[in-house]
C-alpha cells in the first residue's frame, strides 16, 4: 500500500524527486516495537545501498501500528492521512517533509527519527539554525505542561548550559526520563520555571491551555549520527533474531547522558506483552549506549501536536484549535462542494464530492467520500472512503469508514461503524465479560441480540483470547460500496430505535479481518476517481471563467 501510494505521488509530482524512498516492513514474527523497526531499517539501508549509506542523511518515519484509535488511517497508513490543506490535498508525509525541509543541509550523515502522527511547529530567530551535526544523539525539546510530560519523554537538562531564553538553545542533557510521574520529574530536577518570554503552550489534547508557571521539556524528533547508528546495526546483526518489543524512545534514550542508570531495564510496566528476553536486550543496549552523548536542542517557542485518536483528529481539524490557525487548515480542501450544500461552521471536507442538498453538521470531518443530495451528517462525526447515494441521517458522534476487500476472487466492500469514542483497543479474556465492551453507547451483547448474532467463540477473529470490538465479526460484506454503507448504518439505526435488524444472512468480518483482506488497489482507485473528477471540474470552471 505504501509503495503504491509513493509511486502515485511521484507520478503526480507531489513529492521531491531527488530523494530515495524506501519502504521497510518489519520482519515476520513477533512484534519488535519502533526501536526494533529502527534497527531493522538500518539493516535494510545497508542491504539496499551497501557502503553508500555511510554518506546518507536519512529520515525514518515510523508508520506501522494498527491505528486502532484512528481507524480511518488503518488500511492505507497514518503517514498517508489527508490534511485539510493544500490543493491537491497534503497528506501527513508532505507536511513532515515541509516541516523538516531545512534540516538536511545542516545535518551530518545519520538518521532522524520521527513518528507519522505528530506535528512539531516552532519559530526561531533569523540567525538561529537547527543543526544535527554532533556525535551521538541529538533531540528536539519542547516546553510542555507537567501533565503532558507523564505521557512523553522528559529531558533533565544540565542547568549550567541552559538559560531558558531565546528561541533556540543547544543544551547538554543529564538524563532522559520515559513517561515519568510528576513526583519523579520534580526529584530528578526536570521541572523548570517558565521564562517570562511569550510562548506557545504545549498541552496534549487541546493545545490551547493557559500558561502554567512550570514546565518540563518533552521529546519529539531525534537524530543519531552515522557512527552511533552503525554501532546499533552491528548490535542488531549480532543478536540474530529480535523477539521482543523495543521502544526507540524509552530503550535508546534512557541509556544516554551522564545521569543514566540501568534501573529502567527492569521496569516492564508499559510494555504490551512482556516478551522473552526484554530485560536482557535492554541491558545489552544500555551497556552499548552508555556514555554516548545526548545533545538537546531546546525550542523555547515551539508546539508539539499529536493526531493519533479520533478525538484529537476532530479537535484539530474542526475546533478553533491553535494547530488549525497555525497551519491555516481549510473548512473545504480540494473538494466539489456546491453552494447549495450546507457545511455548518467548523466542519472539514477533504477531497470529497458533495451533491447539492447534502448537509454536514458542525465539527464533522468528511474525507475521500461521495455524499448524495439527501445525506445529512450529524455533529462530530467522521466519514471516510464512503459512497452514500441514498437518503440517510448519519447520527452525531459516528465513525464510519469503508474498506474494499478481496476474499474470493472479486472485490467486495465492508464498512466499519462505531461511536467516535468507542475503545477499539479494549479487550476481554472470556465471553462472559463481553458486556463490558461498549458499542455506540450500548453493551455488545445488547447489540448482538438486536442483530440476531450469537455470542460464541466464532464471533471473534483473534487466534488468542483477545475479545474486543477490533476482533468482533459484526460487519456485513456487500457487493457494492454504497450497499455496505447502507447495511452498516442500518445496524446503528436498529440500536438507536431498539428494533431488530437481522445480520444472520451475511458474511460478517471483524475490523482485524477487513485489514487482512483489504484490496489496496481498489481503495486507491476510488480515491483517484474522486481526484480526477475534481481536477476535471476545476478545468471546466477555469475555461468557463
Amino acid at each position: 500500500a505504501f509503495r503504491e501510494q509513493l509511486a502515485e505521488k511521484l507520478r503526480r509530482g507531489e513529492l521531491p524527486r531527488g530523494v530515495r524512498y524506501l519502504v521497510c516492513a518489519d520482519p515476520p514474527g513477533p512484534r519488535i516495537g519502533n526501536g526494533g523497526s529502527t534497527l531493522h531499517t538500518l539493516r535494510c539501508l545497508e542491504e539496499q545501498y551497501g557502503d553508500q549509506w555511510t554518506s546518507f542523511t536519512v529520515l525514518i518515519i515510523h508508520s506501522g501500528g494498527y491505528s486502532q484509535r484512528l481507524p480511518n488511517a488503518s488500511a492505507l497508513g497514518k503517514i498517508f492521512m489527508a490534511l485539510p490543506l493544500g490543493d491537491p490535498v497534503f497528506q501527513m508525509l508532505e507536511l513532515k517533509l515541509a516541516m523538516y525541509i531545512d534540516f538536511p543541509r545542516h545535518m551530518k550523515p545519520g538518521v532522524l527519527i520521527t513518528c507519522s502522527d505528530d506535528i512539531e511547529l516552532y519559530s526561531t530567530g533569523v540567525t538561529e539554525t537547527i543543526a544535527f551535526d554532533k556525535p551521538g544523539f541529538t533531540a528536539l525539546a519542547h516546553p510542555s505542561d507537567l501533565a503532558v510530560g507523564t505521557t512523553h519523554g522528559v529531558f533533565v537538562l544540565d542547568p549550567s548550559s541552559f538559560s531558558g531564553k531565546g528561541g533556540l538553545e543547544y543544551v547538554s542533557c543529564h538524563r532522559f526520563l520515559h513517561k515519568p510521574a510528576v513526583e519523579t520529574m520534580r526529584q530528578s530536577g526536570a521541572v523548570c520555571a517558565r521564562g517570562d518570554r511569550p510562548q506557545l503552550s504545549s498541552s496534549g489534547n487541546s493545545g490551547d491551555s493557559g500558561m502554567a508557571s512550570e514546565c518540563v521539556y518533552t521529546d519529539s524528533v531525534f537524530y543519531i549520527d552515522h557512527s552511533t547508528a552503525k554501532q546499533l546495526l552491528m548490535f542488531y546483526k549480532q543478536m540474530g533474531t529480535l523477539c521482543c518489543e523495543i521502544d526507540a524512545y524509552g530503550d535508546f534514550l534512557q541509556a544516554l547522558g551522564p545521569g543514566a542508570t540501568p534501573d529502567y531495564t527492569e521496569n516492564t510496566s508499559n510494555v504490551t506483552k512482556e516478551d522473552s528476553g526484554l530485560v536482557e536486550v535492554r541491558q545489552q543496549l544500555y551497556s552499548l549506549l552508555q556514555g554516548t552523548a545526548l545533545n538537546v536542542i531546546v525550542l523555547n517557542n515551539s508546539q508539539f501536536y499529536h493526531i493519533g485518536t479520533t478525538q484529537e483528529y476532530l479537535f484539530h481539524f474542526t475546533a478553533e484549535s491553535k494547530l488549525r490557525f497555525e497551519l491555516d487548515l481549510l473548512p473545504v480542501a480540494f473538494s466539489i462542494f456546491p453552494d447549495t450544500a450546507e457545511a455548518l461552521a467548523r466542519s472539514s471536507v477533504i477531497q470529497s464530492i458533495l451533491e447539492p442538498g447534502c448537509v454536514v453538521g458542525p465539527g464533522s470531518v468528511i474525507e475521500y467520500s461521495r455524499l448524495g443530495p439527501e445525506v445529512s451528517v450529524g455533529k462530530s462525526s467522521i466519514v471516510s472512503g464512503s459512497y452514500i447515494n441514498f437518503s440517510v441521517d448519519i447520527p452525531s458522534n459516528c465513525f464510519l469508514s469503508s474498506v474494499s476487500v478481496k476474499i474470493n476472487d472479486g472485490v467486495e466492500y465492508v464498512t466499519m461503524v462505531f461511536g467516535v469514542g468507542d475503545d477499539l483497543k479494549k479487550s476481554v479474556k472470556s465471553l462472559s465479560d463481553i458486556r463490558s465492551l461498549q458499542f455506540f453507547g450500548a453493551s455488545l451483547p445488547e447489540c448482538l441480540e438486536l442483530w440476531s448474532i450469537e455470542a460464541s467463540d466464532q464471533l471473534f477473529s483473534s487466534k488468542d483470547t483477545r475479545l474486543g470490538l477490533w476482533t468482533a465479526r459484526i460487519f456485513p460484506v456487500c457487493s457494492t460500496l454504497s450497499e455496505s454503507v447502507r447495511m452498516s448504518l442500518k445496524m446503528l439505526n436498529s440500536l438507536q430505535h431498539m428494533s431488530a435488524f437481522k445480520l444472520s444472512g451475511f458474511q460478517l468480518l471483524s475490523v482485524e479481518e477487513m485489514l487482512a483482506y483489504k484490496d489496496v488497489e481498489d481503495m486507491l482507485k476510488f480515491r483517484k476517481q474522486i481526484y480526477d473528477e475534481i481536477c476535471l471540474q476545476r478545468q471546466k470552471e477555469k475555461s468557463d471563467f
